[in-house]
């Protein structure tokens, strides 16, 4: 597999293609950067779209060897942007699932149901615990991935998981959640 160093110099160079495996490499931690900065999936998902675009346009300031702190540290300031400019919502976003009805199986309601209350626990953290959950526990980067991309030591990075699983734990008090957060 080539490097994301090889990448970003492709990529510089034109090459459209590299540029794609570095979005696709690079997606999902960029999402989940994002999600929890903005806490809605839709805007997170505008945020990644202008992050990447902003990326291609500014790729000659990236240090190859840090590409990923670098666009991390993009996402994280538009979505810091975004929110600033919409901090007052026309209205609460719509449910995207339908109530229970015969063709919808009571384990789907539940899992509806947790994953509403882990995503309103999630908003009580700092965004900088919730960014580290998401990137560990979502996207399972390990602690060393996470503090370089967030400029942080390995031992914040992980003081900062314990702190977020713990007030997670907390707020969300159920069994349901057991092993995930004593992870």
């Amino acid at each position: 597999m080539i490097e994301t160093r090889q990448l970003v110099e492709r990529a510089r160079r034109g090459d459209a293609g590299a540029f794609e495996r570095l979005v696709r490499a690079f997606y999902r931690a960029a999402y989940a950067a994002a999600l929890a900065r903005t806490g809605n999936p839709m805007d997170a998902e505008d945020v990644v779209q202008e992050s990447f675009v902003k990326a291609l346009e500014r790729l000659d300031e990236c240090d190859p060897d840090r590409f990923g702190a670098w666009l991390l540290t993009i996402v994280r300031n538009r979505a810091h942007n975004m929110r600033e400019h919409e901090r007052v919502r026309a209205g609460d976003p719509l449910e995207t699932m339908a109530a229970a009805g015969p063709d919808r199986t009571d384990r789907a309601v539940e899992q509806h149901e947790l994953g509403a209350a882990l995503t309103k626990a999630l908003a009580t953290l700092p965004d900088v615990q919730r960014e580290i959950v998401l990137l560990h526990d979502l996207e399972g980067w390990k602690h060393r991935e996470i503090a370089k991309s967030l400029g942080i030591s390995e031992v914040m990075a992980r003081q900062h998981l314990f702190q977020a699983r713990r007030t997670l734990r907390v707020a969300l008090g159920g069994p349901e959640m057991k092993e995930y957060l004593h992870g």
